[in-house]
């Protein structure tokens, strides 16, 4: 399976990386998920904001889809979201930057393992693909309109 250019990017770090230095990284790329949230003057496609019961806070998911049909993703996270959470946020805001809702939608979750290591999965195995899923959700909305609206 190919990720598109710069989640493969990202996937490769992770595998690289011995386990402590794998965690290291993941609060590294946590303690950016802030740099994900939406800016000033940034207008959506489509806003998402909720708390979902699988989650400790609410969490908001932006999509923008550009002329090209680029999707640019901002997320915002409550302050009780999970250090883990917040983690998958920003390299998913980062590796999906710039990819088609559809190619989004269709993304497997195979990648995630390959992140985050196998015993981070087996501990925090929901938690790990919310965001994951949040997007694919959005992008699912988005297209189900332009097929309505096409229609």
């Amino acid at each position: 399976m190919s990720y598109p250019p710069k989640l493969e990017s990202i996937i490769q770090l992770f595998e690289m990386l011995p386990e402590d230095e794998r965690r290291e990284t993941l609060v590294s790329y946590a303690d950016n998920a802030k740099k994900q949230e939406p800016r000033a003057g940034e207008t959506f496609n489509l806003e998402d904001i909720r708390k979902d019961e699988e989650c400790a806070d609410t969490v908001g998911v932006f999509l923008r889809v550009d002329a090209e049909g680029k999707a640019h993703l901002r997320m915002t996270l409550g302050p009780e979201v999970q250090t883990l959470t917040r983690a998958m946020t920003a390299i998913l805001c980062k590796g999906l930057a710039g990819v088609s809702p559809n190619e989004i939608q269709e993304l497997p979750s195979d990648f995630v393992t390959r992140i985050v290591g196998a015993e981070l999965v087996r501990v925090r195995s929901q938690t790990i693909y919310y965001v994951l899923t949040r997007i694919k959700g959005i992008c699912k909305v988005f297209l189900d309109r332009e097929r309505m609206a096409a229609a």
